[in-house]
């Protein structure tokens, strides 16, 4: 079985190396490009995993992971927070609000699509 990956970030050229790492690691990858785009995308597409961005447009990725969260029908989705902020107060947070897991930008995309693979149960 495919896994479906939303990844969530408004920068262009994060979106477009994410999705070439993901489609190329097998998974079915689709786009949000804010806060908002993300909770509906989860809610229309029901992802197992989302690479989310924290600073976003109209909802923060802290925002999206807590409302995420207290929605039974999309709780379990697993969230992998991406960001630049890395700061253990940061990383605190980002798990805090229930994301699975937390890796700074930048990252190594080996470790990124062996993080995925990890948190989907699939070897990489």
């Amino acid at each position: 079985m495919t896994h479906k990956v939303l990844i969530a970030d408004d920068e262009p050229n994060i979106v477009i190396s994410l999705e070439y790492l993901m489609k190329r690691a097998g998974y079915q990858v689709s786009i949000a490009r804010d806060g908002q785009e993300a909770l509906d995308a989860i809610r229309r597409e029901r992802p197992r995993l989302v690479l989310l961005d924290v600073m976003m447009p109209k909802k923060s990725g802290h925002e999206v992971c807590q409302e995420l969260r207290a929605d039974e029908q999309i709780k379990d989705t697993l969230v992998l927070m991406l960001t630049a902020k890395g700061r253990d107060t940061d990383v605190d947070k980002g798990l805090g609000v229930g994301a699975d897991a937390y890796m700074t930008k930048p990252f190594a995309t080996k470790e990124l699509v062996a993080k995925v693979a990890e948190m989907l149960g699939a070897a990489p």
